[in-house]
């Protein structure tokens, strides 16, 4: 017998809000959500709020973080007005090796969400920040983080082809063959990857350029050839480069989403 698809919890909430709301609901917002890209607290603090009665929409008091909230509607958090008009904000983030990039870690070593929010400035840490993407818990480098989840799903999206540099230290001097073999692209459990910028930094030191995001697929790229990955560390993504040092952070400018990530705001 097949299972019953659950209907999503946003679309209940606007189903228990009414027709006009439920027509109006693609162009609106999660409350939750919306708070937490707007800057006024991150998700799991809204999320908090809204359920303990303390934010009003329309001058009623929505308890359900999940209902739909649209433009041009008031929303009060303890009585204070809350502006929900969110810019598109970006940050890098030089992860250093040991944090994983989840939600939590059974292990203890901590989350890169743990370590940025420590080290944002105040205004920053009201936001709720998305990783754009993901590194393994052991390789460094540059890790991008938004309030906004187009900007995830264009810099994680397989038909971008968003280009993305590594560092890897690998075992073995990797031999020139073996450098064709990575930009011609090779096959696979997976299927064949896309053709990659292959070339030699030392020795036993390969850049490798992918435009796509396979799960660990340096690392399973450079073992096919036979030089399986020691250390690994990502420089690049699109036109931004890494640029602060290890646990450094820094906001991105317009320009490097626009034409470095090639996202348009809009």
């Amino acid at each position: 017998m097949a299972r019953k698809q659950r209907t999503p919890r946003w679309l209940e909430a606007a189903r228990r809000r009414g027709p006009e709301d439920v027509q109006a609901s693609g162009r609106s917002d999660w409350l939750a959500r919306a708070l937490g890209k707007a800057g006024v607290m991150p998700r799991a603090q809204a999320e908090a709020a809204i359920r303990e009665g303390r934010v009003t929409l329309d001058g009623r008091v929505e308890q359900e973080p999940f209902a739909p909230v649209r433009p041009g509607m008031e929303v009060r958090v303890d009585g204070r007005v809350r502006h929900l008009e969110a810019p598109v904000l970006a940050l890098m983030f030089h992860k250093p090796a040991g944090l994983v990039v989840h939600g939590s870690d059974a292990e203890g070593v901590g989350t890169v969400f743990e370590c940025l929010r420590e080290r944002l400035t105040q205004p920053l840490r009201d936001y709720e920040w998305l990783a754009v993407g993901r590194l393994d818990r052991d390789t460094t480098g540059l890790l991008l983080f938004t309030n906004d989840e187009r900007l995830v799903q264009h810099g994680t999206s397989p038909e971008r082809h968003l280009p993305k540099r590594y560092v890897a230290g690998v075992v073995g001097p990797p031999p020139e063959d073996a450098l064709r073999r990575l930009r011609e692209g090779l096959m696979l459990e997976d299927g064949p990857t896309r053709p990659a910028g292959a070339r030699l930094r030392a020795p036993d030191v390969v850049e490798l350029t992918l435009t796509e995001g396979r799960n660990h697929q340096v690392k399973r790229m450079l073992a096919a050839v036979g030089h399986p990955v020691r250390t690994l560390h990502r420089e690049a993504v699109g036109g931004v480069t890494l640029d602060v040092p290890e646990g450094a952070w820094r906001v991105l400018t317009d320009e490097e989403v626009s034409q470095g990530l090639s996202f348009s705001v809009s």
